[in-house]
């Protein structure tokens, strides 16, 4: 894989699932449309994720640490 897609794919998955971090949040604004049970198991795929996507930004920023200039 290369760098650029790597850094910008860290970056995005971590800025979407951020934003779904909010899911007290969603709770509140969903709750009087009816649709808050699409919620019940949010927290089990994002935090998964987030982790990953930092992982992805980290490995990035460790591989271009490592090349020589």
């Amino acid at each position: 894989m290369r760098d650029r897609p790597l850094l910008t794919t860290g970056i995005v998955g971590a800025v979407v699932v951020a934003v779904c971090c909010a899911t007290p949040l969603l709770a509140v604004v969903f709750g009087p449309i009816g649709l808050t049970g699409w919620l019940t198991k949010a927290d089990y795929v994002v935090i998964p994720a987030l982790i990953l996507s930092l992982e992805l930004i980290g490995l990035d920023v460790y591989r271009k640490h490592l090349r020589p200039r």
